[in-house]
Order: structure tokens, then C-alpha cells, then sequence
């Protein structure tokens, strides 16, 4: 329940509903989303970030929790196992058990391939389950792939690598009918057409969902055709070392058994990556609305073996988690509230912004309001009003309840009833824009190491859309499991190797990096108060 002074506030929101509902705030010029950015944006902070000095980015800059992850010292440290015996032995290993993991592996499976998924958690136990608002596809008629490319190479300020974002949007119409094709049921009118929205930094109506539990649906779907497939999944083990061959190609990993702590080896002809973001890092101090799995593994993974990251730099805070109340604090309130129609309004009742720019710029002017004193406290921080009633007042009543259930209920768990009154917002660390470096194939320059989904950079830029996250792991989750399995059918695995361990090692030792220090917090604590 809201507090009195939020009660206060929401006066004064009420009383400008009606005008706020009708108007259409303008967009920003590019110069004014440049200083917006620079003044506000997290990733704009230089004090929170280090410059790596090992490794094959060394001299570039990364947040200071994600260098400390790059330059820690190994689990095995000089304990290494046995190579000699393999507990798992496969021609497809993926780790991760996700979006990107799941299609990968059925893609690998209909190449005729014997694949694993190893998962830290269960499988579906990742943020691709935890998406709620759609996924983009240009399928409609007035839409093309080519203003779908547009949108995301601008969105991401022109730092994508073109190619792979071609193939994102050139495929993702072919996706869109996959997913139906295993089940998913997407969102249709009575005449049995999908049913498409705007998403911030959108310029048409591509964004396809299922309700506003778009993620759960398709990963529930994925997982079922993983398990009626019998595809091997190995749960609660993480990958803590990738295992090389002495041609210096990508041969298995070892891994840990989460709850026993037994160490095991796994063999294979190819390694997929698909171990999702960083958000549970809770970089700059900032709550998330991730899963407690998310938190930069692959990334690690990949680096220690040579494989470099690409715009390591920049994450997105998604601008509206819930600030209110502190049981849901930092969870994803979706895109999907504002491409409906609600605003974001502030503690004085005043609409300050298009609710659609992209979430970069969304985000950065949340926190600018705050800055400028026109935000509601809460007693964890404090936050602005996104009125999610203007949605039944745009659409007839009834629209929340139909296109929006999941957020309905959440709130109303607390005695807060969004058909009625706003939500609170702030701010939370959503996604990681960078990521490992890959080619169109999705390999690494580390032979036979692929990498898909959120922990692969170079799709996004510095700045994802909504929609794209989705998107990004069907399409290059597919992709991973092709090539991957193409090139599975030509590898001779030479003998089994751990020697990067004690090379990265020594890089450390010589950089004069003390690893007992800097040795990573899988959970690493964090406060909720506003980072100034």
C-alpha cells in the first residue's frame, strides 16, 4: 500500500490524467539525447569503471565488478583434474540452459548431432523466462527488414556490427514462424492475426507477445521440445573452466556440480556459450530485474581462452523496474505498460517525456527528474510514476486485465491495483549490450567456441530495443546450433589440455595482480539507494 505522501502525489496525478492521457510529448532532438545521456547514464560514470590490463582486451576500460570477474584467479588454481577420463562426452556442448541454449540445441539435434545442455540452474532458468514484453519481427506489411535494421543500428548509436544485425533482422520473420510452428501462442485478433505494438525506439508496430508473459511462453515451449526431444540436460553444474586440445581449439569444459562441489570433465567437438547476461553483478550498486543466474560467466569463460569482448562497456538499465514497494524492488516492469499508452509522469503530476524513446534515453531522463527534485521518495530510494490507468482510458476498460495480466497481479500481491492507481519507477539493470566478440557463424576467433544470446556482443551496440533480446536468441541461438553442428561433423578432438590456466596465471602474476584479492562474489552485495 502506498504511504501518505504517496497518496499525496498521486492527487496530483489523478487531477492530470485526462490532459496527460491526450497529449503527445515530443521527441528529443539527437543533440538533446546526447546530453541527456552524458550527464545521466550509468555508463557515463567514469569513476565506476577500471582499465583491464590482461588479456585480450587489455588497455580497454570494463565496470570495475566485471574486471575484477576478467582478472580473478581460477577455481582450479593448481589443482587441476584429470583429463585423461571424461565424465561427459559429446560432439555438441552447450552451456547454458536458456533461450539461445535451448534452440541451439534443437537446431543441433535436427542436424543429427549428439548434444549436451549443461545449466548452472534448471533449464529455463534464465532471463530469457524472466522477458515480458514481445519480440520484434517486420512480418506486417507496411514494415521491412530494412526499417527494422535502421531502428536497431541507430537505437544502438551506430555501434553494432551491421552484418550481424542484417541477419537479426532479415531472420527474425523466420523465427517468428518457428516459434509458432513449437507451440508458442503469440497474441491474435478474432480473425487470427498476430497482434503487433510499438516498443521504444521503434517506427512501426513490429512487437509480437504473448500476453505480457512473452519470455515464459517461449521458453516454455523450447523447453518442452528440448525434453520430448531426450536431449540431455545436466542441472545445477556450471562450467568453470573451458578445456582446450593441444591444436589450441575449444574441446569441453570442466565443470562443477552446484550443490556437491564434484568436480567433472565434459569432452566435445564444439562448446556453445549461452550463459545469458551480467545483471546479478548488480553493477554501480543498481537492483536488477535478472535472474540469480545472470552473472557474467560465459564472458569469463570466454576471455581466459583468448576470446576478446567487444562493447564490454556499456549495459542497459531498463527504465522502469518497480521502486515500490521494496518486495519487488528492481523488477522489470514491462516496455509493454508504456507502448499502451501510460506515461511517465512525476512526484508534481507533469508528463516529462515521451514515453517511447529508447530505453538509454528513457532511463537517463527518469534519473535526470530525480536529480532535479520531482521525484517520489520511497523509503529504499525514490522513483517517478509511470500511470499505467491512462492505459483503459486510451483503449476501454479492460484492456489491463487482457494485455497486461501478469503486471496486474503483481502489484495487486501488495494492495496496489494499477486499473487504478500509477506504479512506482526507477531505473534497473537490465542487460548486458556487449559481450563476447562473434562472426556471423557465431564462433569466436577461438576455433570451435561458439557463442549466442546475451552473452555475444555485437548485435546490440551500446543501446538494445525492446524486442531484440528475444529475438536475439532464437535467431543466433539457431544460428549457433547449425554451425556448430556443421562443424562438429569435421573435428578430430586432440589431446585434452588445461594449460591456459596457468598462462592466464602467469599474465596476472606479471601485471602485478594479486588474485586472492580480486576474487570474484558470484552474489555480490548491493544497496538500494540512488546512485548520484
Amino acid at each position: 500500500m502506498y504511504t501518505e505522501e504517496m497518496l499525496e502525489s498521486i492527487k496530483k496525478v489523478e487531477a492530470k490524467r485526462a490532459e496527460n492521457a491526450a497529449m503527445e510529448p515530443k521527441r528529443m532532438t539527437a543533440e538533446e539525447k546526447d546530453q541527456v545521456l552524458k550527464e545521466n547514464h550509468p555508463d557515463y560514470r567514469e569513476d565506476q569503471f577500471d582499465v583491464l590490463t590482461v588479456g585480450p582486451n587489455k588497455g580497454e576500460k570494463a565496470p570495475k565488478e566485471l574486471v575484477k570477474m576478467l582478472q580473478s584467479d581460477s577455481r582450479l588454481k593448481d589443482n587441476l583434474p584429470d583429463l585423461s577420463c571424461p565424465d561427459y562426452e559429446t560432439d555438441v556442448l552447450i552451456i547454458g540452459g536458456g533461450g539461445a541454449g535451448a534452440s541451439a540445441a534443437i537446431e543441433a539435434d535436427n542436424a543429427g548431432e549428439k548434444v549436451m545442455i549443461v545449466t548452472k540452474l534448471r533449464i529455463g532458468d534464465a532471463n530469457t523466462m524472466m522477458a515480458e514484453g514481445g519480440i520484434q519481427a517486420a512480418d506486417k506489411p507496411n514494415d521491412s527488414p530494412a526499417q527494422h535494421f535502421l531502428d536497431c543500428y541507430g537505437g544502438g548509436h551506430f555501434a553494432a556490427d551491421k552484418e550481424l544485425v542484417y541477419k537479426l533482422v532479415t531472420e527474425a520473420p523466420e523465427g517468428i514462424e518457428w516459434l509458432q510452428d513449437l507451440g508458442v501462442e503469440f497474441d491474435k485478433d478474432a480473425e487470427g492475426n498476430m497482434i503487433t505494438t510499438h516498443g521504444g525506439g521503434t517506427s512501426r508496430k513490429r512487437m509480437h507477445a504473448a500476453k505480457d508473459y512473452s519470455g515464459a511462453e517461449i521458453m516454455r515451449t523450447l523447453r518442452d521440445e528440448v525434453l520430448n526431444r531426450k536431449i540431455p540436460v545436466v542441472d545445477f553444474t556450471s562450467a568453470i573452466e573451458l578445456i582446450m586440445d593441444d591444436k589450441g581449439h575449444c574441446a569441453g569444459a570442466v565443470l562443477m556440480n552446484m550443490e556437491t562441489g564434484e568436480i567433472l570433465i565434459a569432452k566435445a567437438k564444439v562448446v556453445i556459450i549461452a550463459t545469458g547476461g551480467a545483471g546479478r553483478m548488480h553493477y554501480q550498486g543498481f537492483p536488477t530485474s535478472n535472474h540469480y543466474g545472470a552473472t557474467a560467466d560465459g564472458l569469463v569463460l570466454a576471455y581466459r581462452v583468448g576470446a576478446p569482448l567487444r562493447e564490454q562497456y556499456t549495459l542497459q538499465y531498463h527504465p522502469t523496474g518497480a521502486a515500490f514497494p521494496e518486495q519487488i524492488f528492481g523488477a522489470l516492469v514491462t516496455e509493454k505498460v508504456r507502448s499502451l499508452g501510460a506515461k511517465l509522469v512525476n512526484v508534481d503530476g507533469e508528463v516529462f517525456m515521451n514515453p517511447l524513446e529508447t530505453r538509454d534515453v528513457t532511463a537517463s531522463t527518469v534519473i535526470r527528474e530525480c536529480r532535479r527534485g520531482k521525484q517520489v521518495d520511497t523509503t529504499g530510494g525514490q522513483g517517478v510514476w509511470l500511470d499505467a490507468p491512462m492505459i483503459d482510458i486510451i483503449h476501454g476498460e479492460g484492456t489491463i486485465e487482457k494485455r497486461i495480466p501478469a503486471m496486474l497481479r503483481m502489484f495487486l500481491k501488495y494492495g496496489i491495483d494499477i486499473r487504478k492507481q500509477p506504479m512506482l519507477i526507477y531505473p534497473t539493470l537490465h542487460y548486458q549490450n556487449g559481450g563476447v566478440k562473434v562472426g556471423t557463424d557465431s564462433q569466436t576467433c577461438v576455433e570451435n567456441l561458439f557463442v549466442a544470446g546475451e552473452a555475444a556482443g555485437g548485435v546490440h551496440g551500446e543501446n538494445r530495443l525492446m524486442g531484440n533480446s528475444l529475438l536475439d536468441v532464437i535467431v543466433f541461438g539457431r544460428n549457433a546450433g547449425k554451425y556448430a553442428a556443421a562443424k562438429a561433423k569435421t573435428v578430430e578432438v586432440g589431446k585434452l589440455t588445461l594449460d591456459h590456466v596457468a598462462k592466464f596465471e602467469k599474465e596476472l602474476a606479471d601485471a602485478g595482480i594479486q588474485p586472492d584479492e580480486v576474487s570474484p562474489k558470484l552474489l555480490p552485495d548491493y544497496t538500494r539507494k540512488v546512485n548520484d
